[in-house]
C-alpha cells in the first residue's frame, strides 16, 4: 500500500496533515468528510488549521491516510493540467463500476482505509493510462 512504511516525526506528520487538509478543502469537502477521510476529530482538524505551532500525534493508519491523499493529489496533477479539474475531480460523479455513480469524495468519506486506498488505485490508474 502507498505509504505503508511510514515512520514520521510528530512535526512531519503534522505538516503532512496540514497539507492533506488543504487538498481536501480544495476538493470542496465538508469538515465532516475531511475528518472521516483522515480519521481525525473535529477539534484536531481545527487546532491544526488555526494554530501553526500545534503538533499532533498521529498513528500509522492516520499517516497512511495522509499519504494516500497526497498521492491522489499528485496523480490528479499529472492527469489534469487545469486546476479546476485537479480540485474538482473528487466531487464529480463517476460511472466507473467501483464508484457506481458516486463521487470519489463520497467514497473516500465512508471513512475506511480500504475505500480511500481503492480510490487512490482508480485515480492512479488514470495517470498510467494518460
Amino acid at each position: 500500500m502507498a505509504g505503508s512504511n511510514l515512520s514520521l516525526t510528530h512535526a512531519q506528520a503534522t505538516t503532512g496533515l496540514r497539507a492533506a487538509l488543504r487538498i481536501i478543502e480544495a476538493w470542496r469537502a465538508t469538515d465532516s468528510q475531511a475528518c472521516r477521510i483522515l480519521r481525525i476529530c473535529p477539534a484536531t482538524r481545527h487546532r491544526v488549521i488555526q494554530e501553526r505551532t500545534t503538533i499532533v500525534r498521529l498513528d500509522r493508519d492516520q499517516q497512511q491516510r495522509i499519504s494516500l491523499v497526497l498521492n491522489i493529489h499528485a496523480s490528479l496533477r499529472s492527469v489534469f493540467i487545469n486546476q479546476d479539474n485537479v480540485h474538482g475531480f473528487a466531487g464529480m460523479r463517476n460511472e466507473n463500476p467501483f464508484f457506481g455513480g458516486r463521487t470519489p469524495l463520497e467514497v473516500m468519506a465512508q471513512g475506511n482505509l480500504i475505500s480511500l486506498y481503492e480510490t487512490y488505485l482508480r485515480i492512479d490508474h488514470l495517470k498510467r493510462a494518460s
